[in-house]
């Protein structure tokens, strides 16, 4: 990991009152398939941030409406600060005034593998990201199969658009962010995490 790469991120917290990772050492396992992570998260505007394991960071992008399993649908994906690799574990609720202040939670974790090719052969994803399109396969708790990001704009206001690969795991029917609201990692919505840091304890609706 280059000295710099969380540098943004670093200057963006103020880490005496978020309990968000300052981020050290990178710790990984040689041989290990690389990690993704979308947080949930309920800030000003309610939105999920994917994030890809890449060189010792988390490479991320916010995606407003969220993932979805039907390839029509063409998620916008606006990149952000890299995250450090302790983030793929974060949840919590970031105080008011801090930088992105609100409940986040681990919506989805697991692996992924690189798939992207260009005249037949497989780019790094550092290349994939510079050439401005990204395949890549997810083996998550929630999502699987394949998934593109591809660039649409460049400059300040760079933006992406998130789609699903036609696969196995397509699902015209069903819509995954209402039927899985809950924390991949605690079982936790936002609302009992947010309800959790104000001293309400968790409450779940009469089923």
């Amino acid at each position: 990991m280059k000295q710099d790469q969380l540098k943004t991120y670093r200057e963006m917290r103020d880490f005496n009152r978020t309990t968000e990772p300052s981020g050290g050492a990178p710790k990984r396992e040689r041989g290990k398939n690389p990690r993704f992570v979308i947080h949930k998260h309920s800030s000003k505007n309610q939105h999920y941030d994917l994030r890809l394991e890449v060189d010792g960071v988390l490479k991320s992008w916010a995606v407003p409406k969220g993932p979805s399993l039907n390839p029509r649908d063409k998620r916008l994906a606006m990149p952000t600060e890299d995250h450090p690799l302790e983030y793929a574990e974060f949840e919590g609720v970031i105080p008011p005034g801090e930088y992105g202040a609100g409940a986040v939670i681990v919506w989805d974790f697991g692996t992924y593998a690189n798939i992207t090719r260009k005249v037949g052969k497989i780019l790094s994803m550092d290349e994939a990201q510079k050439d401005g399109h990204i395949s890549f396969q997810l083996q998550g708790e929630k999502l699987r199969g394949g998934f593109a990001l591809t660039r649409t704009s460049t400059g300040k206001d760079e933006r992406w658009i998130l789609v699903k690969k036609n696969d196995q795991e397509v699902d015209l029917d069903t819509d995954i962010l209402r039927v899985e609201p809950y924390s991949a990692l605690t079982g936790r919505t936002v609302e009992e995490l947010t309800r959790e840091a104000r001293g309400g304890g968790r409450r779940r609706p009469q089923e």
